[in-house]
């Protein structure tokens, strides 16, 4: 596939936009990639991370290797989602403490769209196909309703597991790695590496994710070649079910206390704006929404125009 700078710039920008979803439990990057148009190119590519690349690496040299591996595509994507996460974590944070109404309710258009999107791309539906996307529905609900591990462990192999695990959910779209690590109780260490720049904690996630990239990414590959409409049909249910994670008005059923002492949510369950107790936004909520419900009607225009 020939690229110009113009492209792998667009492709990082999609990155960017990848990395600012993983950073808010409960959007998954996998469902930008998939509604940017990258998703399966990227299953694909981190898939050529394999035994053959090492033999073509030491028979044919690095550049052929590069080739081999799609390298200047996904070097582009995780400079975006590097630059992204590192930038966006602190203004995320503020949101997600200061007006987490109006944020959920922009990343819920996001998904709503997002939803009919993937949705479009089933060619066929059968019974399989929707009894696999109620199946998917329910799934990612229950995971939206479990409750979240108190522990704020941090020891480097809770570290690993957890980045190996989370990775998973990332390319996955619908379910949020962020809100995995919200569920393993290791959000709150990854987001403090993220901002103390705390590089052996951060190290140890991403060779983790690394590890769980690799093995997972194979399956996602394997299944889109052999089962395309099915896993599509999954996937669209995985993002139905998580639709609950980020509905915009929470009520708090039980509290905690973290290790500083503040007191946050720890079970919530989605209201009525009308039964919200304070300053439910509505106006506002509705027009962020509106605007993330646009946003991928606008990219999925600019794909069908590509095409």
């Amino acid at each position: 596939m020939s690229r110009n700078i113009k492209d792998y710039l667009i492709i990082g920008l999609k990155g960017m936009g990848m990395g600012a979803a993983d950073v808010v439990p409960g959007v998954s990057g996998g469902t930008i990639a998939f509604i940017s148009g990258i998703y399966e190119e990227l299953l694909g590519s981190i898939s050529n991370v394999n035994l053959d690349l090492f033999k073509t690496l030491k028979k044919d040299g690095l550049k052929a290797a590069w080739t081999q591996l799609n390298g200047n595509f996904l070097a582009s994507l995780f400079i975006g989602i590097f630059i992204s996460i590192i930038s966006l974590a602190k203004v995320i944070k503020y949101l997600l403490e200061n007006e987490p109404i109006l944020l959920w309710s922009f990343f819920f258009g996001l998904v709503l769209a997002s939803i009919i999107y993937i949705a479009k791309q089933i060619t066929k539906w059968n019974v399989i196909s929707v009894i696999v996307l109620v199946l998917g529905a329910f799934l990612a609900y229950y995971i939206t309703t479990l409750n979240p591990l108190v522990s704020e462990n941090s020891s480097p192999l809770f570290i690993f597991l957890a980045g190996a695990i989370a990775i998973c959910a990332m390319i996955l779209p619908g379910i949020s790695g962020s809100f995995i690590l919200v569920l393993l109780g290791a959000y709150k260490p990854v987001l403090d590496a993220l901002n103390n720049r705390d590089f052996k904690t951060i190290l140890v996630f991403m060779a983790g994710a690394i590890i769980g990239l690799l093995t997972f990414s194979r399956v996602l590959k394997w299944l889109f070649k052999h089962y395309k409409n099915i896993t599509l049909a999954a996937l669209t249910g995985f993002i139905i079910g998580s639709l609950n994670k980020i509905w915009p008005w929470k009520e708090t059923l039980t509290w905690r206390t973290n290790s500083h002492g503040v007191k946050v949510a720890f079970n919530e369950q989605s209201i009525s704006p009308f039964s919200f107790n304070g300053d439910a936004e509505l106006t506002m909520a509705i027009v962020l929404a509106v605007i993330g419900f646009v946003i991928i009607l606008g990219m999925e225009k600019l794909a069908v125009e590509k095409k």
